[in-house]
């Protein structure tokens, strides 16, 4: 029978309060494309990032992004500043964290996620407490969109 040495058990258990198990949930890494100058799409970034989502990201010519997003499937009347891909989503624009995070758990039939627009309040775009009302909009294959949440104004 091996015995640890008060030494090494306390050592291995400081491992295991440093390192996550390996059983943790980790979440899938998000790729945004963004326009150079856009602060906004920073403070969405941050966002996700506190909420654990590993995050990557490219500036693109506002040409260049429209382009991305109407072969992503998205509409104009669906577009916001700043788009991201997270598995096989779409992220349009300043989606909360919750709602990205409840795409991935049930994996709906859509291209993805857009909240059209820079509505006060949402993610990135000021204080939560301050927010107007805005929906969040699930993308139908088709093009066509219903509403996966809606945030009434604070």
């Amino acid at each position: 029978m091996v015995q640890l040495s008060r030494r090494n058990l306390l050592t291995l258990a400081a491992a295991f309060a440093v390192a996550p198990p390996a059983l943790a949930d980790t979440l899938p890494k998000i790729h945004v494309a963004k326009d150079a100058g856009c602060g906004c799409c920073n403070a969405w970034i941050g966002h996700v990032r506190d909420a654990g989502f590993p995050v990557s990201f490219e500036e693109m010519e506002r040409g260049t992004l429209e382009s991305l997003k109407q072969s992503l499937g998205l509409t104009p009347e669906q577009f916001s500043c700043h788009t991201a891909l997270v598995d096989d989503y779409v992220i349009e624009g300043h989606v909360p964290a919750a709602d990205i995070r409840r795409l991935l758990d049930t994996r709906p039939d859509v291209i993805g996620l857009t909240v059209p627009g820079m509505p006060y309040g949402s993610p990135g775009m000021g204080p939560e407490t301050e927010r107007e009302a805005y929906d969040v909009l699930a993308v139908a294959r088709d093009g066509s969109a219903s509403v996966f949440t809606s945030y009434p104004a604070a």
